[in-house]
């Protein structure tokens, strides 16, 4: 009987090593413009979905982020701040200097979909992932 609940044990163990991760959100980039009248910047907007349970790695922007929840709804958590829940139809603001602790959807059982616009340095990747 021990044998057997040590072999549970460590099977469970292992078949956690394999679990998979959460989904990743998909991102797709709509536009980038060079901002002529802000010399070195560049407007980007990205629509990003995250499937049910899909969460994000902590990162950060560098940029100016300007989030719009086009359906369902995501949580969103900046260091130092309190999670935040953004429904369909609010707004999420990230700063270049916040680093995204929490982005993921607010549910395991539906899709959630947005529109971030980015105003950033030219030629610097829009996610930089961080600690």
């Amino acid at each position: 009987m021990v044998i057997a609940a040590n072999l549970a044990i460590a099977a469970c163990a292992f078949a956690a090593q394999f679990a998979s991760a959460a989904p990743p959100a998909d991102v797709k980039e709509i536009m980038s413009k060079p901002l002529t009248d802000l010399p070195g910047k560049e407007g980007l907007m990205l629509a990003v979905t995250y499937p049910p349970g899909a969460a994000d790695e902590i990162h950060r922007h560098n940029a100016h982020a300007f989030v719009y929840v086009l359906e369902g709804s995501i949580v969103m958590q900046l260091r130092g701040a309190e999670p935040v829940t953004v429904k369909a139809g609010e707004t999420f603001y990230e700063g270049p200097n916040d680093v995204h602790i929490v982005g993921r959807s607010a549910t395991d059982t539906k899709p959630a979909k947005f529109v971030v616009f980015l105003v950033k340095n030219e030629g610097v990747p829009a996610f930089i992932p961080a600690k």
